[in-house]
C-alpha cells in the first residue's frame, strides 16, 4: 500500500494556497473550525487522478492509496484503530464500493462521515448527492466544518450460494445491463465522460435493440427471477417471448442518475427496482422517457414493472454488475445497507 504521506496530502505552495485562502475568505468564520482526524483513501487510477499528484487535506489526514482490496482493508482497519472522524473518498463510483464493501465489517452501522471526491468517469452517486462536478478539497472540506450532511444507503449483497461475494454498492444491473457497460467502455475511451457517456451507451443499446445493430445480445431475453420482500413474491412478468427470462433489470437506492435519468419509483428506505421483459419495438420507442421517469398506467402493458422493496432474492443464469463490478451468475439477497452521513454543498 502506497502511503502518499502519513499525516500530509501534497503541498501546501503556490497558486493552489493562494486558491484556498481566497476559497476560505468567501465562508463565514464559524465554518472555520478545527476538522476531525480523516482518513483519505486516493485512487491514482481514477480518471481525474491520473498523472496528478495528491491534494493538500490538512495536517490532520492520513493519505493511503492502496494497491489492492486487501491494503484497502487494512488501511480501514488502521482508520478505525486511530478513530478517524471522517473518510474522504478520492475517487469514483467503484472506489466507492470498494471503500463500502471492505470496510462492512470493520465499521458495521458505525461508519464516520463520508466525503466523495467525484474524480470518476460517471460519479453516479456524486450526481445524487448533487455535488459539484469540479468541488475543491477547500470548498469540500469546509462543507465538513459546516457539518452539512445527506444520509444515503447503499445495496448489500450476499450470496445465497458458492457463487460471488458480499458487496456494497448503490447501482446494481443484470440483464443487458451487462455488455451495456462494455459498451459505455468504450464510449469513454472514446473520450465521452459523465453523463455524455451515459447517454450515448444508452443511445447505442436502444438502437441495437431497435434495429439488429451489433450481436444479437441487444435483443434477447436473460434467465433471471426477481422475489421480492420476505414472503419472496416474483416480481410480474408480461408474458412476452419466452414468459420467464428478462431484457434488464436495474435496482438502486439512489434517485437522481446522470443524463436525468430517474426511472424508479421508490419508497423512502427501500431499493427501487425496474425490469423489462423483452426488448420490443414499442417499449424501446419508450425507453428514453421511462428513464426520465415518464412511465404511466399502459407502462406494465408493455412489459415495464417498476417498484420498490425492502429485499430482494436475485436468481440470475448471467454476471450482473454493481457500481462498475462484474459479478457472476448465481443466486443473490439484497437488502438495505447501513445508514451513511454524506458530507454535502
Amino acid at each position: 500500500m502506497k502511503t502518499v504521506s502519513p499525516y500530509l496530502g501534497g503541498v501546501d505552495t503556490g497558486a493552489n494556497a493562494r486558491k484556498r485562502t481566497a476559497s476560505r475568505a468567501k465562508r463565514p468564520a464559524a465554518q472555520l473550525g478545527a476538522l476531525p482526524l480523516t482518513g483519505v483513501v486516493r485512487n491514482p487510477r481514477s480518471h481525474r487522478n491520473r498523472a496528478r499528484k495528491a491534494e493538500y487535506f490538512g495536517h490532520n489526514a492520513i493519505v493511503v492509496a492502496p494497491h489492492s482490496k486487501l491494503e484497502l482493508e487494512h488501511a480501514l482497519r488502521d482508520f478505525a484503530d486511530r478513530g478517524v472522524g471522517l473518510i474522504v473518498i478520492d475517487g469514483g463510483d467503484g472506489t466507492v464500493r470498494d471503500v463500502l464493501t471492505r470496510g462492512a465489517a470493520i465499521f458495521e452501522d458505525r461508519w464516520p462521515r463520508i466525503l466523495v471526491l467525484p474524480k470518476g468517469k460517471t460519479n453516479a452517486l456524486c450526481v445524487d448527492l448533487g455535488l459539484p462536478t469540479h468541488w475543491p478539497v477547500a470548498d469540500a472540506l469546509d462543507a465538513v466544518r459546516a457539518g452539512s450532511v445527506t444520509v444515503r444507503r447503499p445495496i448489500h449483497v450476499e450470496p445465497l450460494d458458492a457463487a460471488g461475494h458480499r458487496a456494497q454498492g448503490f447501482i446494481l444491473g443484470a440483464g443487458v445491463f451487462h455488455p451495456a457497460i462494455a459498451a459505455g467502455q468504450v464510449a469513454h475511451r472514446l473520450g465521452a465522460f459523465q453523463s455524455l457517456a451515459v447517454g450515448a451507451t444508452t443511445a447505442f443499446a436502444v438502437l441495437s435493440a431497435l434495429f439488429g445493430i451489433g450481436e444479437n445480445r441487444w435483443r434477447r431475453q436473460f434467465g433471471m427471477r426477481i422475489l421480492a420482500g420476505p414472503e419472496q413474491i416474483e416480481v410480474p412478468h408480461s408474458g412476452m417471448w419466452d414468459g420467464q427470462g428478462r431484457y434488464i433489470a436495474l435496482m438502486s437506492t439512489l434517485d437522481r442518475f446522470p443524463a436525468g435519468m430517474h426511472p424508479f419509483k421508490r419508497q423512502p428506505n427501500e431499493i427501487g427496482y425496474i425490469a423489462v421483459d423483452a426488448p420490443t419495438r414499442r417499449t424501446m420507442l419508450r425507453a428514453a422517457r421511462i428513464a426520465r421517469g415518464g412511465g404511466d398506467e399502459t407502462t406494465e402493458q408493455l412489459g415495464v414493472h417498476q417498484g420498490s422493496s425492502g429485499e430482494f432474492v436475485l436468481e440470475l443464469e448471467d454476471p450482473f454488475i454493481l457500481d462498475g463490478e462484474g459479478f457472476p451468475p448465481g443466486r443473490y439477497k439484497l437488502s438495505m445497507g447501513p445508514a451513511l452521513d454524506f458530507v454535502v454543498p
